[in-house]
């Protein structure tokens, strides 16, 4: 029986294939989890996280969409104060839909290009 994980995984696995962080454009990486959702901007080439972002520290109160945005807009501006303009989006196998949507406009909206 395949599970949601499973199936996660396996697209996960496809995606890395094909998507790889330079220096130059790095990988924008998402996890969600049930109640937290963090962000990565990593050079696969040097092995190493540019900038990062989570929802770990938020302590208002709002919608799970509403904290991903938010996210989203933190990423981006500590992606450009490390120097980054431009990224590659790596969903993580997840669909492009809710938390992550919300995540990757915001990012877009705070100024990265992807």
């Amino acid at each position: 029986m395949v599970t949601k994980e499973s199936r996660r995984l396996k697209i996960k696995k496809s995606i890395r294939g094909k998507v790889s962080g330079t220096s130059e454009r790095p990988r924008l990486t998402v996890f969600r989890s049930n109640k937290q959702i963090y962000a990565q901007v990593i050079d696969d080439n040097e092995g190493k996280t540019i900038a990062d972002a989570s929802s770990l520290k938020m302590t208002e109160k709002a919608t799970k969409k509403e904290i991903a945005a938010k996210v989203g807009e933190l990423i981006a501006k500590n992606a450009q104060a490390a120097g980054i303009q431009s990224v590659v989006f790596d969903r993580n196998g997840y669909l492009y839909h809710g938390r992550i949507k919300e995540l990757a406009d915001a990012a877009r909206k705070g100024g990265l290009k992807f």
